[in-house]
């Protein structure tokens, strides 16, 4: 049981210690890469400024350069002089007043330029590189001068391989390491092997004396040998190697038993609770059934146990890294991309409370005016406030538009202090999402616009009977997009509010609570019945059809004559528009049973009969018991 449990650990550890060997050396070029991108464009006015800045420098540093020139010139001359008043004799005493007074007028000049050269140093120490004399992955001072031909980055590279030559000399001492005077430099010599020179520029850039300079740097490079032969002994890494094992068999233990915590933990949540026993519903929607309780519990276990693992052996690669000096840089870098991103986030969590605050004022503004709009909307669709001109059923669409403005003007009110709103790619996306939205919504913008054009013409109301083209039903939704109807069939038919504005709209309820809908049909009765009679008949018939109204009274029309027969229209009134098809209905069975009544045959359709031998249309349940049909009628003609 151990030793499965071990191997599956060491199988975990393995993957791990894979993928941050994947962060830390591929991460860092990313994150170096991001810090020094490539610049695409380059500004020309600082470029010209930094141009004459890097001139203006240069003659600092050449002006520098010939004050040392000017100064090793005139110690020459010294020499030179003193060389000369050492062989003059005694009695030579006009001589030695002059080689005196001259020695004199050297070594003030001498001062006069330390003076100048060491004004022009201070001036130039905020903008000269210092290059930095890196030993053991440690800066131990830096260089500003150059000496000769070599350059202050050259002297810094040739003392940082003498060093590590030296380092290799297991007798070194830092006692062993002598200051040699040399023409115009303190030399700093091991076993007759230069290190370093220490010149007057050097001198002056450190801001302290030759002398106690060169002692400095003894120190200093005698320090960082006996450090570097310290920390590379066999020793010390014997130490470095059983503390990395204690390290790993300590994060290997952490891991062992976080996996065993969190397992008991799951099982027994899951034997001791009556958690997973029902599902999680909200109101009659069951979100989570009790199988998905289980595997979302197992799943954030594993979610715990994995970054618990991860946070392990985040923090022990520090502590591994700072333990050999030449991985000690890792260690920092590694922390470094853990801190960093939290500096910057809480940095930029701080400076944004201010545009928050505005924001949230801004809101709160908005908020209150929107609500200031729904209340007169509510009491103009209650009937408290009146606007002339203005109907009831506008209040819900004006508030609906002017919602949608107010929050686009919030929107823009607010864009300037959201984070990123300055940035380049924050202001691309932006553009993208309004051209995908102006190209993909241009047929909804227009149902939109249709939709808000139907409600200001008041051309239907919710429940009207209307026909829209072919479509003939009630009014069921009016939406900003499309318009719903209901049809005698039950049939719901969304026509878009573009359509619905280029068809006409006929509505059978506007004027039905008022003056009434006529509802009308028109039969064809032949010319051998009176119109009178065939008039009575059909206001009979109108009178007696339910949801008909008494007044105003039905009324006739004779729409035209044909050939066999006169075309008769009755109109009449109703204030149900909603049942037409009933009332239809109606109207023609209470036409068919007063025509037959009467014994008036309908003609419609077209119709034609013959008198002589055929029998008449009028069913058998209005005829007499003794009807009879007329037989043919004949004529003889007698020959002439």
């Amino acid at each position: 049981m151990f030793f499965s449990t071990f191997i599956s650990i060491n199988e975990c550890m393995k993957k791990i210690f894979l993928l941050l060997y994947f962060i830390l050396f591929f991460v860092p070029i990313l994150l170096r890469a991001q810090q020094n991108p490539v610049v695409i464009q380059t500004d020309s006015v600082k470029t010209r400024i930094d141009s004459v800045a890097n001139t203006e420098r240069d003659k600092q540093l050449n002006a520098v350069t010939q004050l040392s020139l000017q100064r090793l010139s005139d110690s020459l001359k010294r020499t030179e002089l003193k060389n000369k008043f050492a062989n003059l004799k005694p009695e030579d005493t006009d001589q030695k007043a002059v080689l005196l007074k001259a020695l004199t007028d050297l070594k003030k000049q001498d001062s006069l330029h330390s003076v100048k050269q060491k004004g022009k140093i201070d001036s130039l120490r905020k903008f000269v590189k210092a290059f930095p004399v890196k030993f053991d992955r440690d800066t131990i001072f830096y260089l500003y001068a150059k000496l000769g031909s070599f350059t202050a980055l050259d002297r810094a590279d040739a003392l940082a391989l003498r060093m590590e030559q030296v380092s290799e000399n297991l007798d070194f001492k830092k006692d062993s390491i002598a200051i040699v005077p040399a023409e115009q430099t303190l030399d700093l010599v091991y076993k007759n092997k230069l290190l370093t020179s220490v010149s007057d520029q050097d001198a002056l850039w450190a801001n302290q004396p030759r002398a106690k300079l060169a002692d400095s740097l003894k120190i200093i490079i005698g320090n960082a040998i006996i450090k570097h032969q310290k920390d590379n002994s066999w020793q010390t890494l014997l130490k470095e190697i059983l503390l990395t094992l204690l390290v790993i068999a300590v994060v290997v233990a952490l891991i062992y038993g976080v996996n065993r915590f969190l397992k008991r933990l799951n099982e027994k949540i899951k034997l001791h609770t009556e958690l997973f026993k029902d599902g999680f519903k909200i109101k009659n929607f069951e979100v989570l059934t009790a199988e998905r309780k289980v595997n979302l519990f197992d799943l954030i276990i594993k979610i715990i146990r994995w970054g618990a693992i991860i946070l392990l052996v985040y923090l022990a690669l520090p502590v591994l890294f700072s333990i050999f000096p030449f991985t000690r840089n890792l260690s920092d870098n590694l922390i470094n991309y853990f801190l960093s991103p939290v500096k910057k986030i809480g940095k930029s969590i701080l400076d944004y409370i201010p545009n928050l605050i505005t924001i949230l004022v801004i809101v709160v503004v908005f908020r209150y005016a929107l609500r200031f709009l729904k209340f007169l909307k509510t009491e103009i669709e209650h009937g408290n406030l009146r606007i002339n001109g203005f109907y009831a059923d506008w209040a819900s669409p004006t508030y609906q538009i002017m919602r949608v403005l107010i929050l686009a003007f919030m929107l823009i009110v607010i864009f300037p202090y959201l984070p990123g709103s300055d940035s380049n790619i924050f202001k691309g996306v932006s553009v993208f999402i309004g051209v995908l939205f102006t190209f993909g919504s241009a047929g909804a913008l227009g149902n939109v616009v249709a939709g808000l054009v139907l409600t200001y013409m008041r051309a239907f109301n919710i429940g009207d009977r209307v026909q829209i083209g072919e479509v003939v039903g009630d009014i069921l939704e009016k939406t900003i997009l499309v318009t719903r109807i209901r049809t005698i069939q039950n049939e719901v038919v969304s026509i878009p509010n573009s359509t619905v504005m280029t068809n006409h709209t006929i509505n059978f309820s506007a004027e039905a609570t008022g003056n009434g809908l006529i509802v009308h049909t028109t039969v064809t009765i032949g010319y051998d019945v009176p119109w009178k009679q065939v008039h009575q008949l059909l206001i009979d018939a109108a009178l007696g059809t339910e949801m008909i109204e008494k007044e105003p009274k039905p009324y006739v029309l004779q729409t035209s004559l044909d050939d066999y027969y006169v075309s008769y229209k009755i109109n009449a009134f109703t204030k149900q528009p909603n049942r037409q098809s009933v009332i239809y209905s109606y109207l023609h069975a209470n036409i068919q049973d007063k025509f037959n009544e009467a014994g008036v045959e309908i003609m419609s359709p077209h119709y034609r009969a013959m008198r002589d031998g055929n029998t008449t249309t009028v069913p058998t349940d209005y005829l007499p018991k003794d009807y009879v049909a007329p037989a043919f009628k004949t004529e003889q003609q007698q020959p002439k």
